[in-house]
């Protein structure tokens, strides 16, 4: 049986890299892990349980280099991932042609640098995804920055906010918006939790403009946005907009557009054109992002579709972060 999905597709570009750090088979990685003392495998399964068996051994692969190389830094570590992840794209894909895997490790990378003062989740609240990715990062960023890093989640609807706020744990933040002068006001904040949870500052939106207000007043530095149902309607426009504004101000910011892909979101008559096919929030995601990953934010088989491996493109942000961490705390 095979030891992960599309094996026999994805084999053939993981073993030369292995080898070249003197490792000879994944099964011989996850050793090279374990004998540190960190159990990737398990940390990625705990992040997203749904996910794939390849999300959780391209991790393997990417942390027993950086074992290999003898990275500490996690923030070389972060990106040393992002070359196992890279390994395990399918030829072709459009993860492969994407480059995601290098992305996700530089996302990560980023995250762990503290430049980045705040991150957000610019997500649809119908989405556990963003929550999952969020709990990954507030559990284990702040033990390798000097300052701590801000995670916000975004998103559509005060209620679906609440709602996510209480079974995660976070602090759920409830705002108004004057679309007369433009001025957002915080009407209540709610600790769900006193752990690493309420940490995660949790806003929903009506609408676009109190979605980018809500960046502003949290001085974004990067966010990924999601694709879920709300895509064309909040999270695109709310990133393209503050894109622009953090344009005028100088600001540097850094967006990251997950989801799109073939025949993705309300396009769906040009699926055959395989890399070259993208929908309508594909497109979307184009016009703003620095780095646009490929598949659902959410739904690992989305991402395995993309040619990546199975896990959804927010909890694998938090995947990334949590290795980076754990690694580096082992080599210490």
């Amino acid at each position: 049986m095979a030891l992960f999905e599309s094996y026999e597709r994805r084999i053939d570009q993981i073993l030369p890299l292995l080898k070249k750090y003197g490792i000879n088979s994944v099964e011989e990685a996850r050793t090279v892990c374990t004998d540190k003392g960190v159990d990737v495998y398990k940390i990625v399964e705990d992040i997203q349980p749904i996910c794939f068996e390849n999300a959780k051994w391209a991790y393997v692969v990417g942390a027993a280099i950086a074992i290999k190389k003898g990275d500490s830094n996690p923030v070389e570590i972060a990106k040393t991932l992002g070359e196992g992840l890279q390994s395990f794209c399918i030829p072709g894909s459009v993860a492969d042609d994407r480059k995601v895997g290098i992305g996700h490790g530089n996302l990560a990378a980023m995250l762990l640098s503290d430049e980045t003062k705040c991150f957000a989740f610019l997500a649809g609240h119908e989405s556990f995804a963003a929550a999952e990715g969020a709990i990954g990062i507030a559990k284990s960023a702040n033990r390798a920055r000097s300052t701590p890093l801000r995670v916000i989640l975004n998103g559509l609807g005060k209620d679906a906010a609440q709602i996510i706020s209480r079974i995660n744990g976070f602090t759920y933040v409830q705002t108004k918006f004057d679309y007369f002068t433009g001025e957002l006001k915080v009407v209540k904040e709610y600790k769900y939790s006193d752990g690493d949870r309420a940490a995660v500052r949790c806003y929903g939106a009506d609408d676009v403009r109190e979605g980018v207000s809500i960046m502003h007043r949290e001085g974004v530095d990067v966010s990924i946005t999601g694709n879920s149902t709300n895509p064309t309607r909040f999270q695109h426009p709310v990133a393209g907009t503050y894109k622009k504004e953090c344009v005028e101000q100088d600001k540097k910011y850094f967006s990251v557009a997950s989801g799109g892909g073939t025949g993705r979101t309300l396009h769906p008559d040009n699926m055959a054109a395989g890399p070259a096919s993208y929908g309508m929030t594909d497109t979307m995601g184009r016009m703003h992002s620095d780095a646009q990953f490929a598949g659902s934010s959410s739904v690992p088989a989305h991402v395995e579709m993309m040619g990546l491996i199975g896990m959804g493109n927010n909890p694998m942000v938090g995947a990334s972060v949590s290795v980076a961490v754990a690694v580096s705390e082992a080599m210490k």
